[in-house]
């Protein structure tokens, strides 16, 4: 925070609204690493605009992606839904993979918490082959890891196993502890 506390006013001083943005971002990343949810939605909300100004769309689609997984946090899961799908076809315009997976694991991990386990199922079937093509062994990993808490809370816990089973050498492949 301290070195974003410095680096903020020099984008701001030399007009950069990226790397302002980019900063607004990292810190709310910080907060919301702190549990401060609330707090952290505020710096994504003063970054949003200013991607947009500057029509920086994957910095927007990161962003919104960030609102949608700090209002799941919060329980508020509806809004959280808004966000991922306007996040979701960002990442498609702009080419990127590796978000587009990643909001699509997070809406799973809604539905997930919504009870609604298949259609969780289905956003991670979607997600997989994207991390598999990025080359992203621990989004992989983290996507199997959430097929098998849907397929355990399904009562399939054999079929859990080997998701978690598969994952495991993944993560480790990743470096991820």
């Amino acid at each position: 925070l301290e070195y974003y506390n410095t680096a903020l006013p020099l984008y701001r001083a030399v007009g950069d609204k990226r790397g302002e943005a980019t900063t607004l971002v990292s810190f709310g990343a910080v907060y919301s690493a702190l549990g401060k949810k609330p707090k952290a939605l505020k710096y994504y909300n003063t970054a949003l605009p200013l991607y947009r100004a500057v029509g920086d769309r994957g910095g927007e689609a990161t962003t919104l992606n960030n609102i949608g997984t700090a209002y799941s946090a919060l329980g508020e899961k509806q809004k959280a839904l808004q966000y991922y799908n306007t996040a979701l076809p960002l990442y498609r315009t702009v080419g990127d993979k590796g978000g587009e997976a990643t909001t699509l694991v997070s809406f799973g991990r809604v539905y997930d918490a919504l009870g609604e386990k298949q259609k969780a199922l289905q956003y991670y079937n979607t997600a997989l082959p994207l991390y598999r093509a990025v080359g992203d062994k621990s989004g992989e990993a983290t996507t199997l890891v959430s097929f098998g808490t849907a397929y355990s809370a399904l009562g399939e816990k054999l079929k859990a196993l080997e998701y978690y089973n598969t994952a495991l050498p993944l993560y480790r492949a990743a470096g991820d502890k």
